[in-house]
């Protein structure tokens, strides 16, 4: 995850971060506004992980984001 650019959440240390200039992408659910951000996520894991896509998520927990605008 590291070597990808992906930081722990200082927060909830079991999840994943990684801010570009466009995006935020959050690891544990993968969560992102762009498709393409999320396919290349898969696909990186996919490749030093065994991990289970489990498509899209229906019911998860409240997350609250943060903006400055």
């Amino acid at each position: 995850m590291f070597s990808n650019e992906f930081k722990i959440n200082e927060v909830e240390k079991c999840a994943y971060v990684k801010n570009t200039y466009k995006d935020l992408c959050y690891c544990m659910l993968i969560l992102d506004n762009n498709d393409h951000v999320i396919k290349s996520t898969k696909k990186m894991l996919n490749n030093k992980f065994d991990i289970k896509d489990l498509s899209v998520v229906d019911v998860t927990l409240i997350i609250k984001n943060y903006y400055d605008i």
